[in-house]
């Protein structure tokens, strides 16, 4: 339970700084468009993507790295590009949305987390019963 609570407060400590810097919210979606496209703020924005990758590096070689996925890497792709396509159509993604907008009490970010929450319920109950019927279990 600990190790949740620290987790967190560390996530909101850096949503915290990172606005306090630069005035902007920790939006990772954001970031990464801001990063492609903005040349101004570029840097700052790689480098936070940069810290990003950094400590889940340092967090798999100081402890336990997380497990591998089952599904096949084309399948993964194509989730990621819907992902990508979902934070753009929702303004922004669960950590833009999810940790810094409900902590400003944002009526959208409310809605849009919840939106997440249960279209990704939805997606997982039904790419369960996909793979399951298609390896035939």
């Amino acid at each position: 339970m600990l190790t949740g609570f620290f987790g967190g407060a560390l996530i909101g400590l850096a949503a915290t700084v990172y606005w306090l810097a630069t005035g902007r919210t920790a939006g990772v979606s954001g970031i990464v468009d801001g990063a492609l496209r903005e040349r101004e703020v570029r840097g700052q924005r790689l480098a936070f993507l940069a810290g990003l990758v950094a400590v889940g590096l340092l967090a798999a070689v100081v402890g336990s790295p997380a497990g591998a996925s089952p599904y096949p890497t084309a399948v993964l792709v194509v989730a990621g590009v819907l992902v990508g396509f979902g934070t753009r159509l929702g303004g922004g993604c669960t950590s833009g949305h999810g940790v810094c907008g409900i902590s400003r009490f944002s009526i959208a970010s409310i809605v849009a987390t919840l939106t997440f929450i249960a279209a990704g319920a939805v997606t997982v109950a039904i790419a369960t019963r996909l793979f399951a019927a298609a390896a035939g279990s």
